[in-house]
């Protein structure tokens, strides 16, 4: 079942990159698609027997498939680890994906390399599925570079478009950024435990919690500086604030890459990365700190410009920056289990969202700007609705998915009665607000008002085939009951703990004594406590004291309260500024014009990148260049070929082709040569 669950789109990448071209496009869309549902199906059968399995108490495991490597001591194997977070992660990755593969079907039937893209979907899934199924660090960084290669080649897939192939540059420099902090994390967690082997690194965490290592001639914590080297990995991945700005510009590619880049694969690998290292990160609270303040500046800032966005696939672009600031300043305040239930929420709705965009951009024949559309609801009624499904669980409204797993996260900041725990909740409920606003000022812009496009554009404006609208009522079932089924079982009251306590009488051997009611609590080899939740079971590690989300539920009712009332109240603001006012946001812009300008320009972070790194970059390059062309190679081949140039030019003034002066040069030869000889008998008689 391991082996169905993630081997198959790497069969079908395979096949259809191979074979596409030969036995046609059709063929390459029947295999990729069937890899990947087979792939979902798979999954599926894998969370119910890990999950529930074995009576109800999970049925976690790890299966090697071959040994990798050996250097010395140091041995990796190419091993599955199925544990909840992984078959969790699985899910996500495979449903969605095989969502986004059948929809490419019909999306991309106009293109000329229909079988190519399709490949590069394949490879892209099983990356990811190598990624979430990794034992250890090295086969982990293997499928995160996996995912950053796939990534290149699917947003610049259309390279004829000099955008595209500049945002896949763009993507893929920014993420060799945060990939080098993470291979320096990789090198850190090496050098500090000797292994990269999860478990074992899992299980020596708390014997090293007071390490401190020597780098760059400072006495630093251990663990503290391998979680900030990981975290700057997962920041370039998940697009936070600072490695955040290939994001918006990965819009480039076609739809369907939006879906799956930005949805439930490669922007979520941050947040499975410290989700997976938490028994590392529980003992690393700066780090913890950090990550907070990270994610809880990236969600309000992201929701900042994705107020002021015209491009329908960039808002929700900006959306999905903003949402992923909520799961980090969720795994910052330990509430790991919420940070994981956003994550798979989330990929439910924003798919939905990125493929509905897809949809209209469809029926208005390619066209992305808001400003564009409006009027469209009548000629696109499925999608029109699905869309308020998407925008609704986005704005985290009642009983919709987002609502579940958003509420969650705001409250478990809240409940860590930190400074930085409640700088996040009140960064989260600004970013509520923003959120709320642009889902009603897309949804209004987008189906509602008068036509602002050409008559032709209206008049053929049509919905999407079946093969585009099935995938779109599949996710519109995660955004609308995700959430409620999911709620209990991922940080359901309890905090998701078991219903029976555990009570450590043995400090070399974990033992269980049932019947205390209480969260379970177990104490590890070397006397250090730690919470096991009933659903995530071994996956996540949270120490007592940081187990924010048992205090998540018993925060005041106001603050269960006010996520749903700021939504609300933001998407009124948006149906009446979009709605029935729409003369009053070019008032507000002009009363507000310096900051509606700095959230328009994203920050000029773009411009400040440019400035300092590529104008710099540039003047060293050209530097280096006049530096290569006057010195090395004016000395070198270019300085030898001009001298040889030289003297050839010379010697070929005696070629003239007359006689007297071939007799000439061979009787001054003659002469040269028997002075030399003489000169020779003379200096050695001498």
């Amino acid at each position: 079942m391991e082996l169905l669950a993630v081997f198959p789109p790497l069969l079908a990448f395979l096949l259809a990159f191979l074979l596409g071209r030969r036995l046609g496009d059709r063929f390459a869309q029947i295999v990729t698609c069937t890899g990947v549902v087979v792939a979902a199906l798979a999954s599926c059968a894998l969370f119910i027997h890990v999950v529930f399995g074995n009576d109800m108490q999970g049925d976690p495991r790890t299966i090697v498939l071959m040994h990798w490597m050996t250097s010395g001591d140091f041995k990796v194997d190419w091993a599955l680890k199925i544990d909840q977070l992984t078959v969790v992660m699985m899910c996500v990755v495979n449903i969605v994906s095989a969502c986004v593969h059948i929809y490419s079907v019909g999306y991309m039937s106009h293109d000329e390399s229909k079988e190519r893209f399709m490949s590069y979907l394949s490879l892209f899934t099983f990356a990811m599925l190598m990624l979430v199924t990794s034992d250890n660090l090295v086969q982990l960084f293997f499928g995160w570079e996996g995912v950053g290669v796939a990534s290149y080649l699917l947003i610049g897939f259309w390279n004829q478009k000099n955008s595209a192939n500049s945002a896949a540059i763009k993507a893929f420099l920014v993420n060799r950024v945060g990939d080098f902090g993470l291979a320096l994390g990789i090198f850190a967690t090496f050098a500090v435990f000797g292994t990269v082997h999860m478990d074992t690194i899992f299980a020596m965490a708390p014997e090293k919690a007071a390490l401190t290592y020597h780098f760059l001639g400072m006495d630093i914590h251990a663990l503290t500086l391998i979680c900030v080297l990981l975290f700057i990995g997962a920041m370039g991945k998940s697009a936070q604030l600072g490695l955040h700005t290939w994001l918006p510009d990965a819009m480039e590619g076609p739809t369907p890459v939006s879906a799956l880049i930005h949805a439930a694969t490669m922007v979520t690998a941050g947040v499975f990365l410290v989700a997976r290292m938490s028994p590392v990160f529980e003992y690393a609270p700066t780090a913890l700190m950090l990550v907070t303040l990270v994610g809880a500046t990236t969600a309000f800032v992201a929701a900042t410009i994705g107020m002021t966005q015209f491009d329908i696939k960039r808002v929700i672009a900006y959306s999905t920056m903003s949402q992923l600031g909520y799961m980090f300043f969720a795994l910052g305040v330990s509430a790991y289990g919420a940070a994981i239930f956003h994550l798979m929420t989330h990929a439910f709705f924003k798919a939905l969202l990125f493929l509905g965009a897809g949809s209209v951009i469809h029926a208005l024949h390619h066209e992305q700007d808001m400003r564009n559309m409006g009027g469209v609801w009548k000629k696109i009624p499925a999608t029109y609705v699905l869309m308020w499904i998407g925008s609704l669980a986005l704005a985290g409204m009642p009983f919709f998915a987002g609502f579940y797993s958003k509420d969650i996260i705001l409250e478990s900041a809240f409940a860590d009665h930190t400074w930085f725990g409640n700088y996040a909740f009140w960064m989260g409920i600004a970013a509520a607000l923003m959120t709320a606003f642009y889902s009603a000022r897309l949804l209004f812009m987008t189906f509602h008002g008068k036509p602002r496009m050409d008559h032709h554009t209206y008049d053929h404006a049509h919905e999407s085939p079946p093969s585009m609208l099935s995938p779109l009522m599949i996710l519109a079932v995660g955004a609308l009951f995700a959430g409620f089924f999911g709620y209990e079982s991922f940080v359901g009251s309890g905090a998701g703990a078991s219903s029976h306590a555990t009570q450590v009488v043995a400090t070399e051997n974990v033992v269980i004594e049932h019947d205390v009611e209480a969260p379970v609590v177990e104490e590890s080899t070397h006397g250090h406590e730690w919470n096991r939740h009933a659903f995530w079971q071994d996956s996540l590690f949270v120490l007592p004291e940081n187990d924010t989300l048992e205090g998540a539920h018993h925060v005041p009712l106001w603050v269960k309260l006010l996520p749903i009332i700021i939504g609300a109240l933001g998407l009124l603001l948006g149906a009446v500024f979009y709605g029935w006012k729409t003369g009053l946001p070019q008032k507000v812009v002009s009363a507000f014009n310096p900051i509606h300008t700095l959230f328009y320009n994203k920050w000029f972070f773009d411009e400040a990148y440019h400035a300092a790194f590529v104008t710099n970059a540039l003047r060293l390059g050209r530097a280096f260049w006049q530096g290569d062309k006057n010195i090395v190679d004016g000395l070198g081949p270019d300085g030898v070929a001009n001298t040889s140039q030289r003297v050839a030019g010379v010697l070929s003034r005696f070629q003239s082709g007359y006689v007297f002066q071939y007799a000439l040069i061979m009787i001054l030869g003659l002469i040269a040569l028997v002075t030399w000889m003489f000169f020779k008998m003379v200096t050695g008689q001498a």
